[in-house]
């Protein structure tokens, strides 16, 4: 993004953002409740009169419009297949991104929720068979204007990023660089095991922040990583654990998921290599947003030894990791 749009970002003011909401036809009361997000400024919004709204402010330059209504039209066609999943707010027109002076942003309605129990076989699946109704609709056609999940991606750019911004210390680049090179290798050996696996629409971020479990189940909430990916994409974030725990629950996942879809085996070669490449991706976001300061803020280790050689052993774990069997479904 330009310096004047990124300054412009980061100082979004209260001001800015209640005007923004007014001219959409919302009174605000003057409530305003910044939420827990840092790629995009995220808030929570009293409106006279009415329901409590969700504000999201996206990052200038991280999508395009196009991109943004593609998220949104796979929300709504979710929403029409009676998935839970919160969908953006349309005007009379028909309209669900709104643009304000530099901004765009999206109208959500509030929804509560706790998170899920993932050490209860019931819920795991429950949340299966979600996940595999999410599945049914993506892969009723490709996007066109958001990115795949891929080795070069997640993995090659992040590293080669992160050595050229001069975020590692020296003296743990050619470490991290050695390191880096030989997990890529591992991760395409994984990939070729795998095989040509479906490529299919994915929420892409799923993890247990962005479920909300109520009374009447799981609801899915921020499709801002959608992306065509394996399907393992959206189910791996919910195993943790040894082998024997991990095994159990990749079950009772998928114990529902083949309720309303088919899983293939194969795509279980890529839990480890997935795993690995978002650790990669992570770091390489953190330093990719450095000059927004929230991101200073909220990781004031990064760019320090400790932090680096912290990541390093991490990545070394994964190594160990993607050179044990992978998980068994029976």
């Amino acid at each position: 993004m330009s310096e004047q749009e990124a300054a412009a970002f980061c100082m979004l003011s209260p001001d800015q953002i209640l005007n923004a909401i007014e001219v959409q036809g919302y009174p605000c009361d003057g409530h305003l409740l910044a939420l827990n997000s840092y790629e995009n400024r995220v808030y929570q919004v009293g409106i006279e009169d009415g329901e409590t709204l969700i504000a999201k402010f996206y990052r200038p330059e991280r999508w395009s419009d196009k991109a943004i209504l593609e998220e949104h039209g796979f929300s709504d066609e979710l929403d029409r297949q009676e998935i839970p999943v919160v969908s953006p707010l349309r005007d009379h027109s028909g309209r669900s991104l709104f643009h304000q002076g530099p901004f765009r942003f999206a109208l959500y309605p509030r929804r509560g929720g706790r998170a899920p129990d993932l050490e209860d076989p019931e819920q795991l699946e429950q949340l299966g068979r979600l996940v595999a109704r999410i599945h049914n609709v993506g892969a009723s056609q490709a996007f066109l204007s958001r990115p795949r999940l891929t080795i070069e991606s997640f993995g090659i750019k992040s590293y080669q990023y992160l050595l050229e911004a001069g975020h590692i210390p020296p003296e743990l680049q050619t470490p991290y660089r050695t390191l880096a090179e030989s997990l890529l290798e591992q991760i395409q050996t994984s990939f070729d095991r795998a095989g040509d696996v479906t490529r299919l629409r994915l929420h892409g971020d799923l993890h247990p922040g962005n479920l909300l479990w109520n009374d009447t189940g799981p609801h899915i909430v921020d499709l801002d990583d959608a992306r065509m990916g394996p399907a393992i994409q959206d189910l791996w974030m919910f195993l943790s654990g040894d082998r024997l725990y991990a095994s159990a629950r990749l079950a009772d996942l998928l114990e529902g998921y083949t309720q309303f879809r088919d899983f293939n085996p194969r795509e279980l070669h890529l839990i480890e290599p997935l795993r690995t490449l978002r650790m990669m991706h992570y770091a390489a976001w953190i330093a990719r947003r450095w000059k927004d300061p929230a991101f200073p803020r909220a990781f004031p280790h990064f760019g320090s030894a400790n932090f680096w050689g912290e990541h390093i052993l991490t990545l070394r774990e994964q190594a160990a990791a993607l050179d044990e069997p992978t998980l068994v479904w029976d």
